[in-house]
């Protein structure tokens, strides 16, 4: 009964993040019950990144994970926390064809997108400029692709590991590509945020509590991966414990002052290209 009095007493939390392999593999902890959460009551709301990136527009959550690109129409609501980032370190997202093709090929044809506030779009409108688009479920641009609905597609999450099983082929890694423009910086995909009418404090006290669960999960690996295997929508053990690998890391535990410039460097260039309409200040909560 005291055991469900304090639960009682905790304050509540909404923390919203995808249904993916690698978030379910950082907030194992949080949702196993196995670290202090200092007196917070976490509720998991999982939704499509583009749903959350929605959604923060209007405030909803109070610690929500969100694309880098979505930050620039929420800076005024949510700051950034240092950790629980998913940076592409010499590897991203990809497009893909049926055919194998050059960059060349690309202007002119039509690429199915996984949501236009996606990092992804605005990584691939960096580095192509404008092109025609329809937005596609992200779990179904390779079957998009080759059915021949959309010339190329915009591969996020494990599509950038199966495309080549699926008999496509990579155009270009934008990973890769920002790796080479920026002189090693890692492409920066998503973020958590936390909503600044907290206060200074909760934040504070929120930051520390997802970190906490970031590492155990990377201490805790088999069991963290296995609970995250519910999520990993029919890929082998090997391959989501490759793709969890990719997307949290040392990067993720803490994102550090290159991941930081990474994400001014990426908002800064889609200001001076007209693609976002501010250039945000871009803080961060340690």
């Amino acid at each position: 009964m005291s055991n469900e009095t304090s639960h009682d007493q905790r304050e509540p939390m909404r923390l919203g993040h995808s249904p993916d392999s690698d978030d379910a593999f950082m907030f194992y902890a949080l949702a196993e019950n196995k670290i202090d959460t200092e007196g917070f009551a976490f509720e998991h709301v999982l939704r499509d990144i583009e749903t959350l990136n929605q959604w923060a527009r209007e405030g909803l959550l109070e610690i929500t994970a969100i694309s880098v690109h979505a930050y620039a129409y929420v800076a005024d609501r949510y700051a950034i926390l240092s950790h629980g980032a998913s940076m592409g370190d010499n590897y991203g997202p990809m497009v893909v064809t049926r055919e194998p093709a050059d960059t060349a090929w690309l202007r002119g044809k039509r690429i199915a997108i996984p949501g236009e506030m996606t990092s992804a779009f605005l990584a691939l409108r960096l580095f192509l400029g404008d092109f025609d688009y329809d937005i596609v479920p992200f779990d179904q641009i390779m079957d998009a692709v080759k059915e021949g609905r959309a010339d190329a597609g915009l591969l996020i999450h494990e599509g950038q590991l199966t495309h080549q099983s699926a008999g496509l082929h990579m155009v270009v890694d934008l990973g890769k590509w920002w790796h080479t423009e920026t002189g090693g910086l890692p492409l920066p995909l998503g973020v958590n945020a936390v909503r600044r009418d907290l206060g200074p404090e909760r934040m504070a006290a929120l930051s520390r509590v997802l970190k906490a669960s970031i590492q155990y999960g990377l201490d805790h690996r088999m069991p963290a991966l296995h609970h995250a295997m519910r999520y990993a929508r029919g890929l082998s053990t090997e391959t989501a414990d490759t793709f969890v690998g990719m997307y949290v890391n040392d990067w993720t535990l803490d994102m550090g002052p290159r991941g930081k410039e990474s994400i001014r460097i990426f908002l800064k260039r889609a200001w001076e290209r007209g693609l976002i309409p501010t250039d945000p200040a871009v803080d961060f909560v340690d």
